[in-house]
């Protein structure tokens, strides 16, 4: 009982326990103050950082493995989510000009829907019309390009260009290609289910957009709500700018790389325009493989001389492309490093093939130019902001 009252005596101390030297008697550390010391130095700031980014890892590994089982609802919405901010000024437009909501949503849908269908039909009736065409050109192009082969200086075993053109000639008059393609397109359930959601949301997108995002920023107020105007805004004007600006660049590539194909007399030239025209969308490599789909095309269908023409003929769309029109009609929509580009398509293509591959681009840009309006119109987020000159 009288263990706890004032001036009672406790065990007398142990000679261990009694100091033996003189001087004032250090304070206890409590048991919380180490271990902040433990975490607070250089070595424990790096296990803390490593920890955060591992758990940041792991919430993106998460997010990821999701998004690649859902590819059937991600992928819709990703795509309506960019055709939205693409063609909301027209909806917009038509707006300001006294068309009901309604009305002008379904406008905007319906001639994009049109657009996209007339390019498939477009396609498809070519391929169709002058198939037999290019098995013909194919074969004495083969011819063409045996002979030439023989007079270069160093050999080429006949055997090896017989089997090559007996390859070619059973690929091109079997069933092959049109039983591949029809097998291709005809993953008919989930392209059909894919191409309807994208459509539905799409709508929602092009009807309630402004109206859904208001919804998610209810929970911010203040400058987060401000912050997140500006994040939703900024998204949707990189990602518009981005499809617009790449449409019309890859429209100039596709017409002028299309009349050099006419010119030059190769076959299924609007097929190989709408080529040129849908790979432009993937940046650094999309050019590259049009050129050298053409080329071969070329090659096979027409000759070897020709299809050098051709060559020069997408280096020299390309390179106009690139040093005058892509500047000037893209501007700043697209602020990215060649780098952060190539991985960003590289993830894109490992995650969803090439969907992803068209995807990831415009939605690494907006992300970037989100985060350089985190903190106001011109003030990006602080890890991102100018601390010195980087110059080199």
């Amino acid at each position: 009982m009288g263990l706890f009252r004032r001036g009672a005596r406790g065990p007398r101390p142990s000679a261990e326990d009694t100091p033996t030297t003189a001087g004032p008697v250090a304070p206890a550390v409590p048991a919380e103050s180490r271990a902040s010391r433990l975490w607070s130095d250089g070595f424990g700031r790096v296990g803390t950082r490593s920890l955060q980014i591992l758990a940041v890892l792991a919430v993106i590994a998460v997010v990821g493995f999701v998004g690649t089982r859902l590819t059937l609802v991600v992928i819709p919405v990703l795509i309506a989510l960019v055709l939205a901010a693409a063609i909301f000024p027209l909806v917009s437009f038509l707006r300001r000009h006294g068309w009901p909501s309604l009305l002008a949503t379904w406008v905007s849908l319906l001639a994009l829907v049109a657009l996209l269908s007339g390019i498939v039909w477009l396609v498809v009736r070519a391929v169709v019309d002058q198939w037999g065409e290019l098995q013909a050109q194919a074969l004495d192009g083969f011819d063409s390009l045996q002979t030439y082969v023989q007079d270069l200086p160093f050999d080429i075993g006949d055997e090896q260009l017989t089997s090559l053109r007996e390859a070619a000639v059973s690929f091109l008059q079997s069933d092959a290609v049109g039983s591949g393609a029809i097998a291709g397109v005809s993953q008919t359930a989930d392209f059909v289910a894919g191409f309807f959601i994208m459509i539905v949301v799409l709508f929602f997108f092009l009807k309630d957009g402004p109206a859904m995002w208001e919804f998610l920023l209810r929970p911010f107020e203040g400058h987060r709500y401000e912050r997140g105007q500006r994040v939703g805004a900024a998204t949707v004007s990189t990602l518009g700018g981005y499809v617009r600006g790449t449409a019309i660049v890859a429209l100039v590539d596709a017409v002028g790389i299309g009349i050099g194909l006419a010119i030059v007399g190769v076959p299924l030239v609007v097929p190989l325009s709408v080529l040129v025209f849908l790979l432009a969308f993937i940046p650094l490599v999309g050019a590259t493989v049009a050129g050298i789909l053409a080329a071969l095309v070329t090659l096979v269908a027409v000759g070897p001389i020709e299809a050098l023409i051709v060559v020069a003929i997408v280096v020299a769309v390309n390179q106009l492309e690139g040093d005058f029109l892509q500047p000037i009609v893209m501007g700043r929509t697209l602020r990215l490093h060649p780098l952060v580009i190539l991985f960003a398509l590289t993830a894109g293509t490992v995650l969803a093939g090439i969907t992803g591959a068209v995807l990831a681009v415009p939605i690494a840009a907006s992300i970037w130019r989100a985060i350089q309006v985190w903190d106001g119109p011109d003030l990006p987020a602080r890890f991102a902001r100018q601390k010195r000159a980087e110059t080199v």
